[in-house]
């Protein structure tokens, strides 16, 4: 077996332990969640278990559900569905930092340190704007979709009585996709720093880019309405241009950079006849003058 099958079986089974540890730590995360109580008072009556994920459930209506709307369970199964959906979503959110460190010790052998220097205030700015676009999508984002559908309830003469899985699941996946979608430009930012694309591809052609940004946030918000996809679609616009006036700059740098390597070329010229000399050599092989 060569070196690089040991090396690739290696990595093989280094990303498996890895694997394991993450999933390990959200089921662990989960079944906590899914056991924390409330309060402690169930201790002097058993059958009055309140789980803390009921409390954190009721937060989440009170902040994006407007009083008008009920919510029913529809099934028998509903509340004990809702309860596990809910206790593994949470689980995935605290355990979001282990996955992290478990990717940097995964990728970071494998840098070499310029890489290093670049790659992580990339993860920096991945990890803020998906924290800012997951907090858009559950305070503004969320309650202005259903805000922006009310009319319709009125229009049709339609009760307001919606699903509870389906309301917790759409702000569930609503703002896990928005804070995604905020980290579109990091991606777009790394990609023009190493070479692999440059800005032109989207300054010249901005208006198809636009259209795609904008089913983008159709796909983000589908029962939102064009109001829920505007609201989406402008700050994920602001945000692309902000990262192209960045990505310019790194062009700009990557320009300097190749002008400077053709002012001063790499190869030395002897100091008699400027003629090219051979690093490996002390005397030019054309005059045979020394070099020291």
């Amino acid at each position: 077996m060569s070196n690089d099958e040991v090396h690739f079986r290696d990595h093989i089974k280094e990303l498996g332990s890895r694997l394991k540890i993450v999933l390990y730590t959200i089921a662990g995360a989960t079944g906590l969640f899914m056991a924390l109580p409330a309060d402690m008072s169930f201790l002097q009556n058993p059958p009055l278990f309140k789980p803390l994920v009921s409390v954190m459930l009721n937060l989440i209506r009170e902040d994006v559900l407007p009083p008008a709307i009920r919510l029913i369970g529809g099934q028998l199964t509903t509340p004990l569905e809702l309860y596990v959906i809910a206790s593994f979503a949470l689980g995935v959110g605290v355990s979001l930092p282990v996955v992290a460190f478990q990717i940097y010790r995964f990728i970071d052998p494998a840098l070499y340190p310029e890489e290093r220097s670049a790659i992580y205030p990339f993860l920096t700015a991945f990890l803020t704007l998906f924290i800012i676009g997951a907090v858009f999508g559950y305070k503004i984002l969320a309650p202005f979709m259903i805000w922006a559908l009310l009319p319709f309830f009125e229009a049709l003469q339609v009760e307001y009585i919606v699903f509870v899985t389906d309301f917790y699941i759409l702000i569930f996946i609503l703002t896990l996709l928005t804070g995604l979608t905020f980290t579109f430009p990091v991606f777009f930012v790394l990609l023009v720093k190493f070479g692999i694309i440059r800005t032109e591809i989207v300054t010249k052609n901005r208006k198809y880019v636009y259209a795609g940004a904008f089913v983008l946030t159709a796909v983000v918000t589908p029962d939102g309405g064009p109001l829920a996809d505007l609201a989406l679609f402008l700050p994920v616009i602001i945000l692309l241009e902000s990262g192209i006036m960045v990505a310019k700059r790194y062009e700009k740098k990557a320009g300097s950079s190749i002008v400077q390597r053709s002012i001063f070329p790499k190869s030395p010229k002897c100091i008699n006849c400027n003629s090219p000399l051979d690093d490996s050599k002390q005397f030019c092989t054309s005059c045979g003058t020394s070099q020291t």
